[in-house]
């Protein structure tokens, strides 16, 4: 065969090595995602409610219409420190997805040396017998190592999958710090605010109960009481002071958790303790479709990222099973002269394909396989918790919702019976039918009244503030990091079952 024809069948060979190495590096070892399991979330909700999509919910605190917890919330969501380390850890996921994508490209080193040296003469070169040659060198080094490893089987494929969705549940993660700081924000703030109206509803009692305790005085000290009735109005004046303390705990507790909430020194907040607001207006709010809630919960959109992320590894380990083609490359300069080092006589390279393949390991790889799908399936089933647990705190925080308003609007009915009945009391008093105890009377039933409207109210708002979280209120996907960059696949739908996607 001619050199020519060589040459025409060389070409033809070397096309189908690199057409086989394309097609092997479109392989890709292990299970190729296929999206989270199917979970049965039933036909809907538990109990009535308004199935249209809530407006506002990715900024439900501003439906309060409360200035102040406005730039609170806006405050922590700058900085928070739970934030922003969330946000510290999507830096550090993304610089790891970035290191797993560098495996895609070659390794290039480059040195430069030079070496001063002396041979023995009496060693296994014979320097001293050879002409022209010194035992005294001095070698001027300068070149460059590069090596690439092939990725035929996919395993830095599979390495740059996982780290791409452990970025994106990194991201999920944060989108639920971001709603829990929102929503601790929120309680903190109501309870203060609620607080406040209770402490002033409190001091109004017992205002009237320390006037019913001096009158019952007067009238001991004229004998027209006993003795008995001065300890008994002064045991109710106590009773009432002893609940003071508990709720200024409670209002300078709120007003300290502010101040951390907001990243800031604890008495940042103190100033609110002097500044009062209208309670927020509580109604009922609609709460979308029950699995729409579930593409809103970053808790199950990060469970499903970490399922990818499992699936990825065991493609990873996978690959160690398939033989690894790696090239090395070197070259470079080198000689015994500085000003000569660059000659084309001082060239030196050399071009080292390897491939390496482990065949026996004592089962270690297999190992790690199975390692790897145990693990897969661990999140698989943390997924379906993920998806129950959102369902189950929906459903309650619902349900105490519900029920939290209709203690409101009882507890409204019996304030307006109470301020009723007290305006009568006052006609009476100013008629002399009745006396001025009993106008007291009246009116701490009144101010009781108002003191249970206050905690009722106040546990019913933090109720309304725990449901927008439980339906993933503060979610925004539009929020940059804290946003989802899902890409998963979700399986075909049963119709006897609704299945959460991967993703909003």
């Amino acid at each position: 065969m001619t050199r020519s024809s060589n040459r025409r069948c060389g070409a033809p060979r070397a096309a189908a090595v690199a057409l086989g190495t394309l097609l092997l590096g479109a392989c890709a070892a292990g299970p190729d995602y296929r999206g989270p399991p199917r979970v049965d979330t039933g036909s809907g909700w538990a109990q009535p409610a308004a199935t249209q999509t809530p407006a506002g919910l990715s900024v439900w605190w501003t439906t309060l219409g409360d200035p102040t917890l406005d730039r609170l919330v806006t405050t922590a969501m700058a900085d928070n420190l739970d934030l922003r380390q969330a946000r510290s850890r999507i830096a550090e996921e993304r610089a790891l997805r970035d290191r797993a994508t560098g495996g895609y490209a070659p390794t290039v080193g480059a040195s430069a040396s030079v070496t001063r040296r002396r041979q023995s003469e009496n060693g296994p070169l014979p320097i001293g017998a050879i002409p022209g040659i010194s035992r005294d060198q001095t070698i001027h080094d300068a070149g460059f190592d590069a090596g690439w490893e092939i990725d035929l089987f996919g395993a830095t494929r599979r390495a740059v999958e996982g780290a791409e969705a452990r970025l994106q549940a990194a991201q999920e993660d944060a989108a639920g710090v971001r709603i829990s700081i929102a929503a601790e924000v929120a309680r903190s703030y109501l309870t203060l605010r609620g607080a406040q109206r209770e402490l002033a509803a409190r001091e109004a009692s017992m205002q009237a109960l320390a006037q019913t305790a001096e009158l019952v005085g007067q009238r001991f000290r004229a004998g027209d009481a006993a003795q008995a009735d001065v300890d008994a109005a002064q045991a109710r004046l106590d009773a009432a002071a002893a609940g003071l303390p508990a709720i200024q705990a409670r209002l300078r507790a709120a007003a300290l958790g502010l101040g951390v909430l907001l990243g800031a020194p604890p008495e940042r907040e103190l100033a609110l303790l002097d500044s009062t607001a209208a309670p927020i207006t509580l109604a009922p709010i609609p709460v979308g479709q029950r699995a729409d809630l579930l593409r809103r919960r970053p808790d199950v959109r990060a469970a499903e990222r970490r399922l990818a992320a499992r699936s990825a590894d065991i493609g990873v380990a996978t690959a160690e099973l398939f033989p690894k083609l790696s090239i090395g490359a070197s070259g470079g300069f080198q000689a015994l002269e500085a000003g000569r080092l660059f000659e084309s006589a001082s060239q030196t390279f050399s071009i080292m394909p390897l491939i390496s393949w482990r065949v026996f390991d004592g089962g270690r790889v297999r190992a790690q396989i199975r390692a790897s799908e145990a693990r897969e399936q661990q999140a698989a089933l943390a997924y379906e918790k993920a998806v129950l647990t959102a369902l189950g705190d929906a459903e309650r925080a619902l349900g105490d919702y519900r029920l939290g308003l209709d203690a409101v609007r009882l507890q409204q009915t019996a304030l307006d019976a109470a301020r009723r009945s007290y305006a009568h009391a006052q006609a009476r008093y100013a008629a002399g039918d009745i006396a001025l105890t009993d106008l007291l009377a009246e009116e701490r039933v009144l101010r009781d009244a108002e003191d249970g409207y206050a905690r009722t109210h106040t546990a019913a708002a933090i109720d309304l503030v725990a449901l927008f979280k439980a339906l993933g209120g503060g979610w925004d996907p539009a929020a940059g990091d804290a946003g989802s960059r899902s890409q998963g696949k979700a399986a075909p739908r049963s119709p006897a079952r609704q299945e959460v996607p991967p993703h909003g």
